[in-house]
């Protein structure tokens, strides 16, 4: 239960976090449509209720104290958060039909997003909102219902659905193929590899799975193949890899069009599968959809979850 002595009015804080992050009240009181006495009373009346000066001023600006300093961060995540729930609650006219997921950002716009008309039609008064995110985070301090996530099936706090394994394959554009001669995996000791930040042992460990399948690799070490420009995302490393920047490794599955159209293609039959074998994952590394234990039942999530795993299979 909140204490009504601890929450100011929501027009103060306004006033508060727009003079704070503009340091003037004359930029506060253009963005508020008020004029500048009326900002300058509501945070005097902020000020006494906390007690405290929340800034110094200084001529014509105003700076903030130590204190107006952390508080003003506190007070703008709060906004933020209130207007957010606000934005939820219009958006869904108050059924609850929105679900905010976290998905890896070429997964998404490769993969799950043109499938997503599919879960429209099934489900036409659900909202789904896509942001995102590359590593594990706290469900509890961010606004998703569910997560896609590739690596093994841990995360804290949440359940994890596994959706499957991937074929990771070396491609290039046909121009570079050509420009280098590259026919056999020897030949990578004169192309650019193209790295991914996340996964940087992925060209080690597939030329070490060569090398035990029984393939030459022309002594390719360890060093030599950790070398070359690393990016961030799959698209990005697609795309250098179209460009004629290098060679990439990519998962096949995410690389469909590029593949049939010829602007790809693959070097060699090796592959690198997260399933185990001629691997540069481990047996349990795979795209897993995962939501926190306190949402496993609720209606939305069981929805997604039955749909996204039929799409798998």
């Amino acid at each position: 239960m909140f204490r009504k002595t601890f929450l100011p009015p929501v027009a103060d804080l306004l006033a508060f976090e727009a003079a704070a992050r503009h340091t003037s009240i004359s930029r506060a009181a253009d963005e508020l449509h008020l004029t500048q006495s009326a900002v300058s009373r509501q945070i005097r009346q902020l000020e006494a209720q906390l007690g405290m000066a929340l800034f110094h001023r200084v001529r014509q600006r105003v700076v903030l104290s130590d204190a107006g300093r952390v508080y003003a961060a506190d007070v703008r995540a709060a906004l933020q958060q209130l207007s957010g729930a606000t934005q939820k609650v219009m958006a869904t006219g108050g059924d609850g039909g929105l679900l905010n997921l976290a998905v890896l950002p070429t997964f998404g716009t490769r993969w799950l997003i043109p499938r997503m008309g599919d879960f429209a039609a099934q489900h036409p008064e659900v909202t789904v909102n896509f942001a995102s995110r590359t590593e594990p985070f706290d469900f509890a301090l961010q606004p998703f219902d569910a997560a896609i996530h590739f690596g093994a099936p841990h995360w804290a706090g949440a359940v994890c659905e596994y959706l499957m394994h991937e074929q990771v394959v070396p491609v290039c554009c046909p121009a570079y193929q050509r420009q280098l001669g590259i026919r056999k995996v020897a030949d990578l000791g004169r192309a650019v590899l193209l790295q991914q930040t996340t996964r940087p042992t992925q060209w080690a460990e597939w030329v070490e799975g060569c090398a035990r399948a029984g393939v030459k690799t022309g002594g390719l070490d360890s060093s030599q193949v950790l070398r070359g420009p690393r990016f961030e995302q799959f698209a990005m490393i697609a795309q250098a890899a179209v460009s004629g920047l290098g060679a990439a490794l990519l998962p096949r599955f995410l690389m469909e069009a590029e593949l049939a159209s010829g602007t790809l293609v693959e070097l060699f039959p090796q592959v690198v599968t997260s399933a185990g074998g001629s691997t540069a994952s481990t047996a349990s590394d795979a795209y897993h959809l995962v939501y926190p234990e306190s949402r496993a039942e609720a209606p939305l999530v069981r929805a997604f979850r039955d749909w996204l795993l039929g799409q798998c299979r």
